[in-house]
């Protein structure tokens, strides 16, 4: 039998899930953004898998650890299910070329615009990447879906000038992304 491919909704976290107040990763300094539950419900409804991608420059830069990360994660992951949504995935990148400490000092496919992080979700997942949209706040974000394949790229406005983005639209959020992508023509 032949498994049809899925396409998925890659979600970068700071800025587009949560109010990006810099290197967060402690619960009560995580504030998700408004529609935020309602957005990730009507993608799912589209039939997108959610996946969240995310640098987190903090952790090679020292600022807290890969476990305090996941700690944050299996709780922002469980508040999504609990509004009956559930995130396939979260894949992040703890790397620096240039700030990183030790380990972390180095280059890595996986840190956006590199597209390792979006590579492995579809080889999990047997995503469709020419079908799949990535929603970011940052260039970076909408690089990495470049590099990536990824169909559809979303940039939220406000963290950086979107003059010259390569996205394929600008949105204010990512319930106005997810609206986007319900409006425009199969």
């Amino acid at each position: 039998m032949v498994r049809d491919r899925v396409k998925a909704l890659f979600l970068d976290r700071d800025g587009v899930i949560n109010v990006d107040s810099g290197y967060i990763w402690r619960i009560e300094d995580f504030i998700f953004r408004d529609g935020v539950f309602e957005a990730c419900q009507a993608a799912r409804d589209m039939g997108y898998l959610l996946v969240v991608v995310t640098n987190q420059a903090g952790i090679g830069r020292g600022l807290y650890t890969e476990p305090q990360f996941q700690a944050l994660t299996a709780w922002m992951e469980d508040q999504f299910r609990r509004k009956g949504v559930e995130i396939a995935r979260t894949y992040f990148s703890p790397t620096h070329p240039e700030e990183g400490i030790g380990v972390y000092r180095r280059e890595s496919p996986d840190r956006k615009p590199g597209p390792g992080m979006l590579f492995k979700a579809r080889d999990a997942f047997d995503i469709d990447m020419a079908a799949s949209a990535i929603v970011g706040d940052r260039e970076t974000d909408i690089e990495a879906g470049i590099n990536g394949g990824v169909g559809t790229r979303l940039l939220i406005e406000g963290t950086e000038d979107t003059t010259g983005t390569r996205a394929d639209a600008v949105v204010a959020s990512l319930a106005a992304a997810v609206d986007w992508l319900g409006r425009r023509p199969s």
